[in-house]
């Protein structure tokens, strides 16, 4: 299974990268939401796509609602991992198409959690 991991953090996304690659996804990076885009549109979509939402160029919001846009990206399942903490920004998240969300700081745990939530996990 395809994980794509968008963040402006080198550091988080190696601790992202880590995890899904333990629980054995092939992942692809992207520091911001148009690069990102870009990495979907050329690998022809992902199962799973881990999204900050502060970046520059495009953020994680805009970016949940570009692939939300193209219903060719309908499957991918769209995660928030996040320091935006408000009550506010998760339901803002959500009715913009994420389908689940964390808050940083995270543990290996929380991100297992919520991919069981979604049903998505590598054979």
């Amino acid at each position: 299974m395809r994980a794509l991991i968008v963040d402006d953090s080198r550091a988080t996304r190696g601790i992202l990268r880590k995890f899904l690659r333990e629980l054995g996804f092939d992942v692809y990076e992207a520091g911001d939401g148009k690069q990102a885009l870009a990495i979907l549109h050329e690998i022809r979509s992902a199962e799973l796509a881990l999204v900050d939402w502060e970046m520059p160029v495009m953020n994680g919001l805009e970016f949940v609602r570009a692939v939300r846009a193209e219903r060719v990206f309908d499957p991918v399942r769209l995660m928030m991992v996040t320091t935006k903490a408000e009550l506010e920004d998760v339901c803002q998240a959500l009715n913009a198409g994420a389908n689940e969300y964390v808050m940083k700081p995270f543990t290996k745990e929380v991100i297992e959690e919520k991919l069981a939530l979604l049903g998505v996990t590598p054979s």
